[in-house]
């Protein structure tokens, strides 16, 4: 089954930049690809954007946004696998770069949205490579920078 999911970062620099649209896709394609594919909402990503609403407008759509995604079978949860694969990944980059280096949040819900993704078979697309490109070291995923 194909499908993308975006990570926060893409979001956020789509609204800052005065594209709120993005909030209404549900279809995407990859650099270089003319075929869109299914877009998944990771609940990860939808905590995300949650915390950084700053208002009830904001607040109200991510909740339109995710009514949708639910509405059309495409959210995609963590499963306990995942959270138990986070869990030894983040244990391996601990031991390679440092504890302090997974003990950011974003890294955790990175690993999360990584394993989610990499048991679907989907893509992940974000602007902040970092903690991507680490985990991808000790778990396969397709993960892509735009």
């Amino acid at each position: 089954m194909a499908g993308i999911v975006f990570d926060t970062s893409v979001y956020i620099s789509a609204i800052r930049s005065g594209d709120a649209g993005i909030l209404d896709l549900r279809r995407a394609s990859r650099m270089g690809s003319e075929d869109s594919q299914p877009l998944w909402l990771s609940a990860v990503v939808l905590s995300e954007l949650l915390i950084g609403a700053v208002d009830k407008t904001a607040r109200r759509r991510l909740l339109e946004m995710e009514k949708e995604f639910v509405r059309v079978n495409r959210m995609l949860v963590p499963q306990q696998s995942d959270w138990q694969l986070s869990g030894e990944v983040l244990s391996l980059i601990g031991q390679q770069s440092g504890y302090e280096q997974v003990r950011r949040v974003r890294m955790t819900n990175d690993a999360l949205i990584a394993m989610s993704v990499a048991r679907n078979g989907f893509v992940v697309l974000t602007k902040n490579p970092q903690d991507f490109e680490q985990i991808a070291k000790f778990r396969a995923f397709k993960w892509e920078r735009v």
